[in-house]
């Protein structure tokens, strides 16, 4: 959510900053026609109770005259004809700021698609096979370790099984994340992954991703992230600036139905409807270039991991048509995948500055006694089955067995995936 002092004082900025997102910027007119309505009923109950006030204080100690009680009942009058209309159009007035999207930063490409993204840096060397490689799906087929048939049978469309030494390097990549993380300083957290509406609506999932979550009977929602959990970790407090920044780290199942993604990558399970993520979360004070050095070294942490597990990646600048409503800034991480022979994301970094915080209520008290939203900023570890499909098409031998990368076979049974022996 924006400061509405932000939006009356730059409305054509902020009708600009929308359209570059490739959303309409006319729901600034219609904020600022329902914020005139509110601040004029406003004044008029205001006045009304002042001068009711000044009435009953004229009265106060005696008995008050027929007319003077009948003019007391007359401001009762107004307040009850005005109250109602004032509650609806406050009502009105706060769900419609919670559509107005953040703009970006100064610095975000301007553009309308991914087309128009920014490299910012490559790194790594990609691999170079005598042997054609094979995509990550077959080669886990071929090695009796990925289910699609039978999972499809339990759970639907983009259901997935991995078994044996598949499933362990899986487990492996997330604890090596978590450590990772932990060593940063980062405080680890289970998180619930059924949650209310209110922690969707408060960092931004809802209004624009409500089409891609699922929802419970009882009108919770999944998550697709940690970061939901851990953002309204801290809703409804004030914090202090000596306890900032604070820094999280969860790992927890992810829930998208992948609404706009019929037909993309059917095969294997880059793109599926439940997945494990570990993701970072950080609460900083009210300064934007403090945020900038926080983005940049939460990238740095998902770099670290990349490059620990030798993945060629590149770092994109994400365009403002590219990214979503409530960010201000967003970097996407692409891994190479050689049977693909494409990047492909694995990594998502944003910072929001308060427009999460502003919508979950989260506040600190600042040094010199003021109370400040805190700005807000996430960033995938490690998502996986994806960063495991990255691995394994990375680390394909050609016998079809998969190396082991080294760092992850303390957490392994054998540092090479080789087929599974007898039925399983």
């Amino acid at each position: 959510m924006l400061d509405i002092n932000y939006i009356r004082e730059n409305p054509e900025e902020l009708k600009q900053a929308i359209a570059d997102k490739q959303m309409d910027p006319a729901i600034v007119d219609r904020v600022l026609e329902l914020d005139n309505k509110r601040r004029d009923l406003i004044a008029k109950v205001e006045a009304i109770r002042k001068d009711a006030n000044a009435h009953n204080a004229t009265i106060k100690g005696r008995k008050p005259t027929d007319e003077e009680i009948a003019t007391g009942k007359a401001f009762k009058t107004k307040l009850q004809n005005l109250e109602p209309d004032l509650k609806q159009i406050e009502d009105e007035f706060n769900k419609l700021m919670l559509y107005v999207p953040n703009p970006a930063s100064s610095d975000t490409p301007v553009g309308k698609d991914e087309s128009s993204n920014v490299e910012v840096r490559k790194v790594g060397k990609i691999r170079e096979f005598d042997f054609q490689p094979k995509e990550h799906w077959e080669l886990a087929e071929n090695l009796g370790m990925f289910d699609s048939e039978r999972a499809v049978a339990i759970g639907g469309r983009r259901a997935y099984i991995l078994k044996g030494d598949l499933f362990l390097l899986e487990q492996a990549l997330l604890q090596y994340a978590m450590q990772l993380m932990i060593q940063k300083g980062f405080t680890p957290m289970s998180v619930p992954w059924m949650v209310n509406k209110e922690a969707l609506w408060g960092t931004g999932y809802f209004p624009w991703g409500i089409e891609d979550h699922y929802t419970t009977q009882d009108d919770q929602g999944l998550i697709g992230t940690a970061e939901v959990s851990l953002t309204a970790y801290h809703q409804n407090e004030i914090l202090n600036e000596k306890d900032l920044p604070i820094k999280l780290v969860g790992i927890s199942p992810c829930f998208r139905r992948e609404v706009g993604s019929y037909g993309k990558d059917t095969k294997g399970f880059f793109r599926v409807h439940q997945f494990t993520k570990v993701e970072q979360v950080v609460l900083t004070v009210a300064d934007e270039d403090l945020t900038k050095e926080w983005h940049e070294k939460m990238v740095g942490f998902s770099e670290e991991l990349l490059q620990a597990l030798d993945l060629p990646y590149h770092v994109l600048a994400m365009c403002t048509g590219d990214m979503g409503a409530g960010q201000r800034k967003k970097y996407d991480i692409e891994v190479w995948f050689p049977g693909q022979k494409v990047y492909r994301e694995t990594h998502s970094a944003s910072y929001f500055n308060d427009f999460q915080a502003r919508r979950l209520n989260m506040k600190y008290r600042a040094k010199d006694g003021s109370v400040k939203h805190v700005y807000t900023l996430n960033n995938t570890v490690a998502a996986t089955p994806r960063l495991l499909a990255a691995v394994i098409e990375n680390y394909q031998q050609a016998d079809g067995t998969i190396k082991v990368p080294e760092v992850l076979q303390r957490w392994m049974q054998n540092d090479i995936i080789a087929q599974i022996k007898g039925e399983v």
